[in-house]
């Protein structure tokens, strides 16, 4: 099986515990987090580069503790994700176990596209810098 497979998704077959649920989580969370805050770096050096740039510099002025309640509510927001797979899974039993890895992939392209959405916010801020200068 490709790991990229065995990343987002459990196999159907494996019995169950509210215990493997939630370890099956948190042996993501590590990467999750990896990736999301590599994620955020990358958005954090093209908003600088952007704002750096002609014409009109603009001016980056992101706190800190705006970058760390990020990660902390994106870490409370991947707690919900075992929360709600255990939940299924006594209330529906095991045949819902792919109920989980949806939720895993989902939340994981969702918290890299929240995470990327300044790129483009800052690309239009440019190119209405640039406008500004042209017209």
């Amino acid at each position: 099986m490709p790991a990229m497979t065995k990343f987002f998704f459990r196999p159907l077959y494996r019995s169950q515990t509210a215990w493997s649920i939630i370890t099956w989580w948190e042996s993501r969370r590590l990467p999750y987090n990896l990736t999301v805050g590599a994620t955020g770096l990358v958005s954090l050096a093209v908003v600088a580069f952007l704002n750096a740039i002609p014409p009109f510099p603009g001016h980056l002025g992101i706190p800190v503790g705006v970058i760390v309640a990020y990660g902390v509510l994106a870490n409370l927001c991947f707690c919900l994700g075992p929360l709600l797979d255990v939940a299924v899974w006594r209330h529906w039993g095991p045949n819902y176990s792919a109920v989980g890895p949806a939720l895993f992939r989902y939340g994981f392209a969702f918290s890299v596209g929240l995470t990327i959405l300044p790129i483009p916010l800052a690309v239009l801020g440019w190119g209405l810098r640039v406008l500004g200068v042209i017209g």
